[in-house]
């Protein structure tokens, strides 16, 4: 039995894996390429320079690959890719990248992205993130690994997320948010560290310097900049050290209530 529906239209150009599964009405365009044992359900668009990876899972009416959501864009050659073993849900949107910001959006492994999820022109996502139910990610946004962001929480342009790190739902965050931390709010503001992440992760004696460095960061009401230099010098754990290379290179500052 084909693993193709009679009704959907794949053009003559797409490169189509092994065992891919194509349901009802799906469209996919001629510059698609599609990894192995990917399913791609019912009523889906994938379109533009779109590179899919192996193993992945689509879900019904997502749009993938139509173009950037920017006024600027003038039908330059532009790309999205998406690694292994995400799974994408229903009505997700998916843009490739622009010219001004690089050309690619690309998202790594064994992410979850549900449903109505928007990434943006020029997001990179790393792996293993989960992206809840309406979390939408403005243009150049960009998130490590682990990364989980709440149901309808928006996030500005250019906010960098980094590894292990939890937005709340319902929040708006428009600040960048540093590796092993936790926000929440509107705007959203640190709430302390992702203990349940890192538990998960990371040995108690890690944890617990991640601690100290935390409230030596961000609950002594000392210059931020000067306290994550002092750290990084001082420090043997490389957890800590990525902190603090993370807060020094900040674009965007980092949103937390002084004390």
């Amino acid at each position: 039995m084909s693993l193709i529906h009679p009704t959907a239209i794949i053009e003559d150009a797409a490169v189509i894996g092994k065992n891919v599964s194509v349901g009802p009405f799906a469209y996919i365009g001629a510059k698609v390429t599609i990894g192995d044992n990917t399913s791609i359900a019912a009523h889906s668009v994938i379109e533009g320079n779109t590179t899919i990876g192996k193993n992945n899972r689509i879900f019904s009416h997502t749009a993938i690959g139509t173009i950037p959501q920017d006024l600027k864009f003038d039908g330059e050659d532009v790309v999205l890719i998406i690694g292994d073993n995400n799974t994408i849900r229903e009505f997700t949107l998916l843009n490739p990248g622009t010219k001004g910001g690089g050309s690619v959006t690309k998202i790594g492994n064994g992410n979850l992205l549900m449903g109505y999820v928007h990434l943006g022109h020029d997001v990179i996502i790393g792996d293993h993130c989960i992206l809840a139910n309406g979390a939408t990610l403005a243009g150049h946004v960009e998130l490590g690994n682990h990364v989980v962001v709440g149901g309808l929480t928006p996030i500005h342009q250019f906010v960098h997320i980094g590894d292990y790190a939890m937005v709340g739902g319902a929040s708006a965050l428009a600040q960048d948010i540093p590796p092993f931390c936790m926000a929440e709010g509107n705007r959203a503001t640190l709430r302390g560290l992702n203990l349940t992440g890192l538990r998960r992760k990371l040995s108690r004696e890690e944890i617990n310097a991640l601690k100290m460095a935390y409230r030596e960061l961000f609950e002594q009401g000392n210059p931020l900049q000067e306290v994550a230099q002092t750290l990084f010098e001082n420090t043997t754990s490389e957890n800590v050290k990525a902190l603090c290379t993370f807060i020094k290179t900040s674009k965007r500052g980092i949103p937390f209530t002084r004390k």
